[in-house]
């Protein structure tokens, strides 16, 4: 019995001292190292999505230079898909056993070695087997980026800071666009333009490996996991950059705390649980259903230009401009995701979107093309950083990485099977009813996150 009590009462006493950590974090103002953090993630997820967007970009100089055929396209643009389905599966119980930062360095090394690889591609199966490999890296990427920020961040600016890492990490996608326009006529020092945009990518994640080796580890899962010493010495160091006469109320820590969860430490079998099921369902539809409405676009975006009778080179301009709208929408997100409740926000954007799609799809004149698939990127990148932060906010710090990792694979799993959905869509009836079925898809998934969505903006990510 006595035992018993020690480990019950040893349980206690790490659960309030991670709930004292947490509220140290959520009550802190932001501070430099809070700006330096999300720094460093923004310029990783810079690189994951020009390396997300690197195959779909240039899918018809692949295609042409390759000769692929239909299904061969299509497992091009479906393999690194399902490799970031494992990726996502696998990193987050990574990130959830051994610490996020730990997890952060593995993706990175896994996806700038074979994205380099994959610039040597003699032949479609190369280029399908390095793309897989690829994509487990990073598949794991905004998974981990969006846990490691909900960890670390203040409660009231968690929105707003992931944004700005996102903004960032937008500049990839108009990049990849741009880089594809200026590479791919030209062949540098013989080699064929678009293997140097894999070289691109490959190369800059290597610089972003060094950069997260000096990344803190996230004091939450760090006091999640009992080592509560070190996560209290990272916090002091935080609160040293706050200016003194605002430190006293950040060290405050004698308001109630989170209540802490029942289990010890809580398994992934615990989101199918009474407290996360309809939560569970729900990102779970949400996860499947976004990559119709934001890969839908983004991916194929060549191939709908293609459709309308423009060539190679003027699709791949009209591409990267409408591609300007990533980084401008997720700027425009600065202002309002603190400010509005989540779910509400994910249910306008989307059907913000359907309305531009539409357009997209019923335009007739370079004017057009450019300004509604603009006014798509930018709708769609206010939805994605809602969408990023929402989907970290809903469980506990102990299997946050895990089972948003779960939900997320999802995404990788459904955007896997989008060109063979799509596709077929686009080459029998046109891009008016493949934006149909986009648009039915995001009519959907905002009703679901508007009956079974719970409210979250400004609440701490303990109280999940």
């Amino acid at each position: 019995m006595a035992e018993t009590a020690a480990l019950l009462g040893g349980s206690a006493d790490r659960a309030a001292g991670a709930a004292a950590i947490g509220d140290r974090l959520d009550r802190m103002p932001i501070t430099s190292t809070h700006r330096r953090l999300t720094a460093v993630v923004g310029v990783g997820l810079l690189f994951d999505t020009f390396e997300n967007n690197l195959s779909g970009t240039i899918s018809k100089v692949l295609q042409n230079d390759f000769a692929f055929n239909g299904t061969t396209l299509k497992l091009v643009l479906a393999s690194a898909f399902v490799g970031q389905f494992v990726g996502s599966l696998l990193l987050g119980k990574v990130a959830d056993r051994f610490g996020r930062r730990r997890a952060f360095l593995v993706n990175l090394a896994l996806y700038s070695g074979f994205s380099l690889l994959g610039a040597f591609s003699p032949n479609a199966a190369w280029l399908i087997a390095t793309r897989f490999l690829a994509g487990i890296g990073i598949g794991a990427e905004q998974t981990l980026s969006d846990c490691y920020l909900a960890d670390v961040l203040p409660a009231s600016k968690r929105g707003r800071y992931t944004a700005w890492a996102y903004t960032l990490a937008f500049c990839g996608v108009p990049a990849v666009g741009f880089a594809a326009l200026w590479l791919v006529p030209l062949s540098p020092l013989g080699i064929d333009g678009w293997r140097w945009l894999f070289v691109l990518g490959s190369l800059g994640s290597a610089v972003v490996w060094v950069l997260r080796r000096r990344l803190i580890e996230s004091p939450r899962w760090l006091a999640a996991n009992g080592r509560l010493a070190e996560a209290e010495q990272l916090v002091a160091r935080m609160e040293s950059d706050i200016p003194s006469h605002r430190r006293e109320s950040a060290q405050d820590v004698t308001r109630p705390a989170a209540p802490a969860d029942s289990e010890d430490r809580p398994r992934l079998r615990s989101i199918f649980a009474a407290r996360y099921r309809s939560r569970t369902a729900m990102l779970w539809v949400v996860s499947a259903l976004s990559v119709f409405g934001y890969y839908g676009f983004g991916a194929l975006a060549p191939q709908i230009l293609a459709a309308k009778g423009y060539g190679v080179v003027a699709g791949l301009g009209f591409t990267a401009l409408s591609f300007l709208g990533y980084p401008l929408g997720s700027a425009l997100s600065l202002p309002v995701i603190d400010r509005y409740e989540r779910k509400t926000l994910v249910a306008v954007v989307a059907a913000a979107m359907v309305a531009a799609g539409m357009g997209f799809a019923c335009a007739n004149s370079v004017t057009l093309v450019v300004v509604f698939g603009l006014g798509y990127t930018l709708c769609s990148n206010i939805f994605s950083n809602v969408l990023h932060v929402y989907l970290a906010e809903q469980y506990p710090t102990a299997i946050r990485a895990t089972a948003s990792g779960a939900a997320y694979s999802l995404s990788k799993l459904s955007a896997a099977v989008l060109p063979f959905v799509l596709l077929p869509v686009l080459d029998a009836q046109g891009p008016g009813m493949l934006f149909a079925v986009i648009s039915a898809a995001m009519v959907l998934l905002a009703a679901t996150v508007l009956l079974l969505g719970g409210r979250t903006t400004g609440a701490s990510v303990d109280a999940a």
